[in-house]
């Protein structure tokens, strides 16, 4: 698909507005390039001072679904940018530096009040988006197996009516925001969404997947038209990691 010049604007100017004063320069001094792992890629839960974890992909692994271009803005401009504003936040803190940003995000009420909306935000977006690398995959989709699988078609019938709905959910989400599958406080499966960079963990349910569902996610290549992405991602999907999620959280 060929990006009309306006289009290109369009995403730059969100860029810049979406991020703070400083961000991309952070991020152009702290990020580490892509390249491939071996090994299972890790949610980011160690203490602070939190780093940008490196994409376990090239930035192009995941055409024609997801282009390169919108990679290389989403890891090295906007998680990175989460990233950066997480620590300036917590460095006013000492008695942070060794909790998690999930630990943080269990309990709001105890970080203190005047960084509490930045640490929702900005910790929120860095846990979303470690997760989102991890739970996608070159030559990924396919059916699900084990735990997860069949945890879903006891709750929702089929693998193909979960995806129905989990697409639905997060065609429906008004603005910017997430579509989530979590194991949630009666420890059932459920689609839930939230807005912005919040997490299910607010909440106290447990994230087992998520699609990002702000535009810079996908307006590169598709636009306006969110459906058509959230329909395309289930070929980079990897079931793997998010079979290993479902049974962390159920253990």
């Amino acid at each position: 698909m060929t990006l009309k010049r306006r289009d290109f604007l369009y995403l730059v100017t969100a860029t810049v507005g979406a991020i703070t004063a400083g961000a991309c320069q952070a991020s152009g001094n702290n990020v580490s390039q892509a390249s491939p792992v071996a090994e299972s890629p890790k949610i980011a839960q160690t203490p602070g001072p939190f780093t940008l974890p490196p994409l376990p992909y090239e930035y192009n692994a995941l055409e024609p679904h997801i282009d390169a271009r919108t990679m290389q803005f989403h890891h090295d401009k906007h998680h990175a940018a989460y990233v950066k504003n997480l620590n300036d936040a917590v460095s006013k803190y000492p008695q942070l530096k060794n909790i998690t940003a999930e630990n943080m995000l269990r309990d709001l009420s105890k970080v203190p009040e005047d960084i509490r909306t930045t640490v929702r935000n900005n910790g929120g977006g860095h846990l979303n988006h470690s997760m989102f690398w991890a739970i996608m995959t070159p030559n990924g989709g396919g059916e699900p197996t084990g735990a997860i699988a069949t945890a879903i078609k006891q709750t929702f019938g089929s693998v193909d009516d979960f995806k129905a709905k989990f697409n639905d959910a997060g065609a429906k989400r008004f603005g910017s925001g997430w579509v989530w599958l979590v194991r949630n406080k009666a420890g059932k499966l459920e689609i839930t969404t939230t807005a912005n960079q919040d997490t299910p963990l607010i909440d106290g349910n447990y994230p087992i997947m998520g699609n990002d569902v702000w535009e810079h996610a996908y307006y590169l290549k598709y636009q306006n038209l969110r459906a058509d992405y959230l329909k395309a991602w289930w070929n980079v999907v990897n079931w793997a990691e998010i079979n290993k999620r479902y049974e962390q959280a159920s253990a």
